[in-house]
């Protein structure tokens, strides 16, 4: 197995600090080695290396942070600047470049400033899109996508409609959204999660799954000829379920997966279950991608209090898919 690729993130947010926590506290395991693509001042401070190949970070991980170096000027801990948006772009091409190579077995990216990212000219809603796109032209193991899942602990959520208005969001959830986005999520609970025979719930879009239809017909019209689909296609799906009683932890003991149908549906009970320890996985992408389930943290940058939590259990996360992966 290779070693991680793990992006810089935001330079002036809580990216560089968790980098060096997550090291701190994995050095001893070289299964989680990962070498950061970053400008090596970020790390002056911390005992780190420059290597000109991923391949070395293995051998170095335990005695010092391994560099991948990228050219970028330091950034101020809590003062965001779109000056660094080339250097985070770079970083995250190059992470990705790694593994459609063969060089890494995962990306791991550190949070990123969308609006910084905006500004500078970036064309894409979010991390997952972008590297959707940059992994086009490639082959996947199963059904494409970029599709967002979020774990935390026991719970996996995959969402069918991401960083859209909640008022586009109830126009996009369709027949044909919630069934690219399900035959994503099973393949990957196949491939990614070792789940020979994956259980997939699926969220109601309306109050108590629409109650027959007097709280809305999307439930009865759309969500519900979806699943009765997937389950001609020989998956164990269930027709829509009240949202509102979906995630508790006897609940959860009933399915591998939920399907949400908009952000803020999922994103909720990932959080609240576990915040500091939710991770982002992007699912139908030819290569493995995690992420902490948190943003930049501008307020707290360099302060030295950031959590790593959640960028630890996205790179246990990464070991996990990519063992069942590539074996």
């Amino acid at each position: 197995m290779h070693p991680f690729a793990l992006t810089m993130g935001d330079p002036a947010g809580i990216g560089p600090e968790i980098t060096v926590k997550a090291w701190e506290a994995l050095r001893g395991h070289s299964e989680h080695a990962f070498a950061v693509i970053a400008p090596p001042a970020i790390f002056a401070n911390t005992p780190h290396t420059v290597i000109s190949a991923i391949s070395e970070a293995a051998n170095i991980f335990e005695e010092t942070l391994p560099v991948l170096a990228v050219e970028g000027d330091i950034a101020t801990p809590g003062q965001p600047d779109k000056a660094h948006a080339r250097t985070v772009i770079q970083s995250i091409e190059r992470a990705v470049d790694l593994c459609l190579n063969g060089q890494a077995s995962a990306v791991i990216t550190n949070p990123i400033a969308k609006h910084l990212l905006y500004e500078a000219g970036f064309e894409f809603p979010g991390h997952t899109e972008f590297l959707g796109h940059l992994g086009k032209g490639h082959e996947t193991p199963y059904t494409k996508g970029p599709v967002m899942m979020l774990a935390a602990q026991d719970l996996r959520v995959g969402i069918v409609t991401v960083h859209v208005p909640l008022r586009d969001a109830v126009e996009q959830v369709s027949e044909e959204s919630i069934l690219r986005t399900a035959r994503v999520m099973l393949g990957a609970l196949k491939t990614d999660f070792g789940i020979a025979n994956p259980h997939l719930a699926l969220a109601g879009l309306n109050p108590h799954a629409g109650e027959g239809g007097a709280l809305g017909r999307e439930e009865i019209e759309i969500i519900n000829p979806a699943a009765e689909k997937l389950r001609r296609e020989g998956h164990d799906v269930t027709d829509a379920q009240p949202a509102d009683t979906l995630f508790h932890a006897e609940a959860r003991q009933g399915y591998d997966a939920v399907l949400a149908m908009y952000h803020d549906q999922g994103l909720i009970p990932v959080k609240t279950l576990d915040f500091h320890g939710g991770v982002n996985i992007t699912l139908g992408l030819p290569f493995v991608r995690t992420s902490p389930d948190h943003g930049t943290a501008f307020d707290i940058a360099g302060k030295g209090i950031a959590r790593p939590d959640s960028l630890i259990a996205a790179i246990r996360r990464a070991r996990e898919i990519a063992t069942h992966r590539y074996g």
